[in-house]
């Protein structure tokens, strides 16, 4: 798999606190969110701390979470 190259280093900026996900598997397979200054949305890997973390306006952060509920990306994976 080729490295990705989107995003910014996940541990800027300093002192923000990550929350793991509630369906985080014990393999260590977890999605992590910071909330940034301005309403920003930090998404990483926990299994990568040092990043990419992807970054979403909160808005942008609700239409996904809202698609997802709604299924629009079941079966869809490949």
């Amino acid at each position: 798999m080729p490295p990705v190259t989107s995003g910014v280093p996940a541990p800027l900026p300093r002192g923000v606190r990550w929350t793991k996900s509630s369906h985080s598997n014990p393999n260590g397979n977890c999605v992590e969110l910071a909330q940034l200054p301005e309403g920003i949305i930090a998404v990483r890997n926990s299994r990568r701390p040092a990043g990419p973390a992807l970054l979403w306006a909160r808005a942008e952060m609700a239409v996904f979470v809202r698609a997802v509920r709604d299924g629009e990306f079941d079966g869809r994976a490949g």
